[in-house]
């Protein structure tokens, strides 16, 4: 076993990343938070459709470090902010990602590991695994996923977890829209795959593009999000793979997507 912090692997159109830090069931400290954003950054340049995150052994992600925590509450405020800044980016740069990132959750994603599943475009979750903003019980606050959860349900549902910090089955939480299917556990690798599949039919451009839209669209006043969406809808029509795509539609053909990034 490879002792990389995130390991990366290639399965057809889907580049798998896997949190290794089984030890401390994928705590979400620094050092392994910069080798997930640098394995994120690679696969933008790669020839991947789609990424899946997931977790070694049986645990997701138990959420932050807490021995770091411990270490880094008695050190100046800035290094605590600085610290803190740096799962806000991660968030950032899953949301932002040219490519649709799917949280593979294999077991438990508790706080930030919860924060972490939920960043992600679509979660997949095992049977009998739990998710749960479960920050409060040790004095801490889910304070950067707050800011995905409040476009995601509903403010009274949010207090409820987020004020307990109980934790949901994968059904409930699948119930209330955090998770968009739940499988077998040795069914995980194959639903992510026929995702995959999917994603790689579509037009990269044009997936970069609707990510992008559900970042914009949603805090905009209506008349101004109306004009963001029509630029972006010139924009599309202006791309490669419009072109290509109503082309091969109308010639009866497959289309040839351009590659990501181009």
């Amino acid at each position: 076993m490879t002792d990389a912090l995130v390991i990366a692997r290639d399965e057809g159109p889907v580049r798998w990343l896997t949190l290794n830090t089984p030890h401390n069931r994928n705590a979400l400290g620094a050092p392994l938070v910069a080798a997930l954003r640098a394995e994120l950054d690679a696969a933008a340049r790669s020839d991947a459709r789609c990424i899946a995150i997931t977790g070694a052994g049986k645990v997701f992600s138990a959420g932050a470090d807490l021995r770091a925590l411990q270490e880094l509450a008695a050190r100046p405020r800035e290094e605590n902010v600085a610290d803190a800044r740096l799962l806000a980016d991660l968030f950032e740069a899953i949301a932002l990602h040219p490519l649709p990132v799917i949280a593979a959750m294999n077991g438990h994603a508790l706080a930030g590991g919860a924060g972490l599943a939920l960043a992600c475009d679509l979660t997949l979750a095992v049977e009998g695994s739990a998710l749960g903003f479960t920050e409060v019980r040790v004095g801490f606050v889910p304070a950067v996923i707050l800011n995905f959860l409040l476009r995601t349900a509903g403010e009274k549902v949010l207090r409820d977890l987020c004020l307990t910090g109980r934790r949901l089955s994968v059904e409930e939480a699948s119930a209330l829209g955090f998770v968009n299917l739940v499988v077998p556990p040795g069914a995980l690798e194959g639903a992510v795959a026929e995702y995959g599949t999917a994603f790689a039919e579509a037009s990269p451009q044009a997936i970069a593009l609707t990510k992008r839209l559900f970042t914009e669209l949603r805090p905009l006043p209506l008349s101004e999000g109306l004009r963001v969406a029509a630029e972006a809808n010139a924009d599309a029509r202006a791309s490669a793979d419009c072109k290509e795509g109503v082309a091969a539609f109308l010639e009866k053909r497959e289309p040839r997507w351009t590659r990501q990034g181009q």
